[in-house]
């Protein structure tokens, strides 16, 4: 029975599990969204959820707190500063499991745990997104005529060189140099 055992050990001792679960806290605030099995995405949310709670306080004892537990101090200021306003009114339930599917390699049942967003705030992701596509495909277009001239450059350059293997013109016209066999003797 497990009377008063709460939580799952995920196979791990304690300073594994608490090492794969700090690291899977800071992907997720980092990337906003991690695939990971099933059980270890249950454990992660509850630290998750935890962590916001710490952030939407926002004192100087929480950004300790929290920043013995996330492993980069630029995730944990995003945490304080971008993502604990999205969740001001909102009184827990932050993060959201998907599941989808099981692995090839072992069967392991898998699953998206991602932070929950509002409406507005995945527009002005999408918004985001679509500007920064059309900003890199305006500068691939206007530098398109540049690759043109660096190919030619780079064919001149080449053909000053030497190709590997040939003689170089000069006074040297040494051996190549011999190479050495498993066992180390020089052959050749």
């Amino acid at each position: 029975m497990r009377h008063r055992k709460d939580h799952r050990k995920l196979s791990r001792t304690h300073s594994h599990r608490r090492a794969v679960l700090r690291n899977l806290v800071t992907a997720l605030f980092q990337y906003e969204r991690i695939e990971t099995t099933v059980a270890k995405a249950k454990e992660t949310r509850r630290v998750a959820e935890r962590m916001v709670t710490f952030a939407k306080r926002g004192d100087l004892a929480a950004r300790r707190h929290v920043g013995r537990f996330v492993m980069r101090p630029a995730v944990t200021a995003k945490l304080f500063e971008t993502i604990a306003p999205w969740y001001a009114e909102r009184n827990g339930g932050y993060t959201r499991i998907i599941r989808i599917g099981r692995r090839l390699g072992d069967a392991g049942e898998t699953a998206y745990l991602e932070l929950v967003k509002s409406a507005e705030q995945k527009e002005q992701e999408r918004q985001r997104r679509i500007a920064a596509e059309e900003a890199k495909d305006k500068a691939l277009k206007a530098g398109a005529g540049a690759p043109g001239k660096k190919k030619k450059e780079e064919a001149a350059a080449d053909a000053d060189r030497p190709k590997r293997g040939a003689r170089r013109e000069g006074g040297d016209v040494s051996a190549p140099a011999r190479r050495r066999g498993r066992t180390g003797v020089k052959t050749g």
